[in-house]
């Protein structure tokens, strides 16, 4: 995939949006340092671009009665991208699986699962993982706490002065 070309204004949205996607096209403007049509048409682009997948709340899981979250890891018989993409397909269809990551190495699959108590992941875990097809191997791990939660990407590994990304 090609990287998109972006300036440093378009960094700065970028940064603003992430930090505080709720903020106001005319506020957004602000703090960027142009006027709100701009901003607004620049926002869009970068939408359409792909650059920007969506907006959505950040909920705190425990206050929600969401008490487990643990990881699964994952190993399959056959890495054949159609069985592959079949365990990709059901992590997808499940609503305890939250995030679905393919890796290199021993484990073929990370999944993040979220569960309102342990019973309910257990249940997953028996039911309906570990009697998937293809599946050989299952490994599990409770979080304990989480330490740091950082959606999106690190912006501030670009400066101002080096917003063109090509």
């Amino acid at each position: 995939m090609r990287r998109a070309r972006l300036d440093a204004t378009d960094w700065r949205i970028l940064r603003a949006l992430q930090e505080e996607g709720r903020i106001t096209n005319v506020e957004l403007a602000r703090r960027v340092g142009i006027s709100a049509p701009p901003c607004l048409r620049r926002v869009r682009a970068l939408e359409e671009a792909g650059i920007i997948d969506g907006f959505t709340a950040c909920l705190n899981d425990k206050a929600l009665g969401f008490d487990v979250t643990a990881f699964a890891m994952v190993g399959l018989h056959s890495q054949a991208e159609a069985d592959l993409i079949a365990f990709e397909e059901r992590a997808r269809s499940s609503p305890i699986v939250r995030d679905c990551f393919m890796l290199s190495g021993e484990i073929d699959f990370l999944l993040k699962c979220v569960a309102p108590d342990l019973t309910t992941f257990q249940e997953f875990i028996i039911h309906e993982l570990t009697a998937a097809p293809n599946v050989a191997s299952v490994k599990t791990s409770l979080v304990i706490r989480a330490s740091k939660h950082a959606p999106g990407v690190p912006m501030e590994l670009v400066g101002e002065g080096n917003g063109d990304s090509t």
